[in-house]
């Protein structure tokens, strides 16, 4: 995918990112205008134990055309409000592809004649190698009339991702073989290799300071930052060729050095070799499922578990980037349109056996710590998502030995453990549906809460939670019925109870949806969500036909938005319209009003279901995903589907620009449509 970047407003590039990931959670991201302004902007922010404790490496680079006593910088900085330089002026167009391409112009003075010029052409490639940390920055002098300078002064920043750097840190550099190491003056840190094999560096240590993010600022964070630069890397240019430029994240701890390859065509091959299969695995010559295939792949990532051998490695999926690890709830929602859609069923097998094989008391974990990979059991649905997809993997795969040996114990500890109690006072009650939590917990995936506030207070027993119990009890039953005659009957006997108890609870005559949530003292949050989606949108359902198609219609008339489901309805006094600002104001909308574009998939399932799949009803459906299609490729991250928009036009994208479960649900929709 390409733009034009010619003559387009600098807030218009600097809205416009895009994303390279490797396999270990590392990546490189930017803004078209190659300007960040964002703390987690970099050229090379690696992960010292997949995919936890990622460091921002190499934040940017000075890069500099020297012709005829004049200084081309083609840089752009943002410093206390001023935009400078403005590199951005020489970039004529920006190409996603293998890598991230910006393809310059600059109109050079011709010595021939006063007032000719010559238009010296370069493209600039950056490229993020897999399985390691190590970025490749390929400054192709595509035209050369007459000789140039070109200088490079690399921006460090070596801190934690989620950290802004400041001059009071104790960098240094030194040479180690052929290259520039950066490291803290501190024991057990890490290091940072620069190689540049036709580039002569010339030391010239010095502070940047203020750096501006806008994003950071407009999301009412601190925002500035201090960069340091060990000198600077200089070429002279005499024709047309390459310079290339390497860095190289790694502990302190790994051995010798980093062997960085010379042949740019073979690195370009193997990108472009992983891509292809990326592709065919998907089994697909429809472009849209291409492009979304692709961004699918940039979540799959390795977990390190003990040590850095294959065999410690585990796939896993991170919930979003720039900033999320891997979340269990997030990683079982993704999983059917990540990779059971894709045809990637052994990275799915690995996720599901790797996370079975952390449940502790009938929970699968949500979250691992960002440093030390510890699991937190701090979700009621994870674990029955964790169900859903176990059965989906087998339904899919019809591999039972993995299922029966490896996931089904686990399914039956899960439900065995909520039907007696665990964690959070989390467990069935009376009636057969799961209650769970306090005022001051937040268990279900609207989980906002800020200085002790709960934004969206649902403990007690809510509509989703309950859909997905009814589910599995259903699943069990039908996967024990050709089995084990008594074990089927007993989880009929819980599903049964479940879907009376489910339907006189929940349904809402007067309104005719679902209520969101069923307090302990018995009162009930009645206000229109998208949760209630789920008890339709699941292969089993508590609701009568009637019902369903009414929830559908509430659903599509209040909630349904170009970009997914708001999480509240308009009318509601509650309506937060827009994401944005300090912390505590956007954690007061994430869940009261924002559009999260993940919903989609539920929706679109829903709607075809209750419309019996015809042929009217899909095409509306593809009406419905068409914008996101767009956004796809158009705007925000390129190549990717943010977390979130807000709930009012224009949609704005907001919170992280890469979601996994939002690519994953925009899968499942469009194959649901075209399938």
């Amino acid at each position: 995918m390409s733009v034009a970047t010619s003559g387009k407003n600098i807030d218009d590039l600097l809205n416009t990112e895009w994303l390279l990931t490797n396999t270990r959670g590392g990546y490189a991201s930017s803004t078209i205008a190659c300007c960040n302004t964002r703390r987690y902007h970099s050229l090379l922010t690696g992960s010292l134990n997949p995919p936890a404790n990622r460091i921002m490496a190499l934040a940017n680079c000075m890069e500099m055309v020297i012709a005829k006593g004049q200084v081309f910088n083609l840089s752009t900085f943002e410093f206390n409000e001023k935009i400078t330089p403005k590199g951005f002026k020489y970039i004529k167009q920006f190409r996603r592809g293998t890598g991230a391409h910006f393809d310059y112009q600059l109109d050079i003075p011709d010595k021939t004649a006063q007032k000719a010029t010559w238009g010296l052409e370069l493209t600039k490639s950056i490229y993020l190698l897999r399985d390691e940390d190590t970025v490749c920055v390929v400054y192709d002098f595509t035209r050369v009339k007459e000789p140039v300078e070109f200088v490079l002064r690399p921006f460090v920043g070596l801190r934690d991702f989620h950290n802004l750097q400041k001059s009071h840190a104790s960098l240094r550099a030194g040479w180690r073989d052929d290259n520039l190491v950066v490291r803290h003056d501190i024991p057990g840190s890490c290091e940072l290799f620069l190689h540049s094999p036709s580039m002569k560096f010339e030391p010239d240590e010095q502070w940047w300071f203020n750096f501006v993010y806008r994003t950071d600022k407009q999301r009412g964070q601190d925002f500035t930052e201090d960069l340091w630069a060990p000198g600077f890397f200089k070429s002279r240019i005499e024709a047309p060729g390459k310079v290339v430029f390497w860095a190289n994240l790694r502990s302190n701890k790994t051995s010798g050095p980093p062997r960085f390859s010379t042949d740019i065509e073979q690195l370009r091959a193997e990108l472009h070799r992983n891509q292809s299969i990326v592709i065919a695995s998907a089994r697909t010559k429809d472009q849209r499922l291409g492009k979304l295939s692709l961004a699918a792949d940039q979540f799959i990532t390795k977990r390190h578990t003990n040590g850095d051998s294959d065999q410690s490695q585990r796939t896993t999926i991170l919930a979003g980037f720039p900033w999320f690890a891997d979340w269990g709830r997030d990683a079982f929602i993704s999983l059917p349109g990540l990779l059971f859609s894709t045809g990637r069923f052994d990275e799915a097998r690995s996720i599901l056996t790797t996370f079975a094989a952390a449940a502790d008391e009938g929970m699968i974990p949500n979250r691992f710590d960002d440093h030390t990979n510890t699991a937190y059991f701090n979700s009621i649905d994870a674990s029955l998502w964790f169900i859903n997809a176990a059965f989906q993997y087998l339904k899919a795969t019809d591999d039972a030995e993995t299922f029966t040996q490896q996931l089904l114990p686990t399914i039956r500890c899960i439900v065995e453990s909520y039907q007696k109690g665990t964690r959070f006072g989390i467990c069935a009650d009376s009636d057969g549906l799961i209650t769970a939590g306090s005022s001051e917990t937040q268990l279900t995936w609207m989980d906002a809460k800020f200085d002790g506030v709960a934004f969206t207070p649902r403990h007690g027993k809510t509509v989703e939670i309950n859909a997905l119990w009814y589910n599995s009890l259903c699943y069990l039953c039908e996967f024990y019925n050709s089995r084990d005659k008594e074990s089927a009957q007993h989880y009929k006997f819980m599903a049964d109870k479940v879907a009376a108890s489910f339907s006189e609870l929940f349904w809402n005559e007067n309104k005719h949806y679902l209520n969101d949530c069923i307090f302990p003292d018995g009162s009930v949050d009645d206000a229109l969500r998208p949760n209630q989606i789920f008890a339709v949108s699941l292969p089993f359902s508590a609701l009568s036909p009637e019902q369903q198609k009414s929830v559908v219609n509430a659903v599509h008339a209040s909630l349904l938005t170009p970009y997914g489901l708001r999480t509240l309805s308009p009318d509601d006094s509650c309506y937060k319209s827009e994401y944005s600002g300090p912390q505590r104001q956007r954690d007061e909308a994430y869940h009261q009003g924002t559009v999260w574009p993940y919903l989609i998939g539920p929706f679109v399932e829903s709607f075809l279901k209750v419309n019996d799949f015809d042929k009217k009803s899909k095409k509306q459906a593809a009406e419905f995903i068409e914008p996101l299609l767009r956004h796809l490729v158009e705007d925000g991250c390129l190549g990717q589907i943010s977390e979130i928009f807000d709930g009012n036009p224009p949609h704005k994208p907001r919170g992280c620009f890469a979601q996994a479960w939002s690519v994953a649900e925009l899968i499942r929709a469009y194959q649901l449509i075209n399938n």
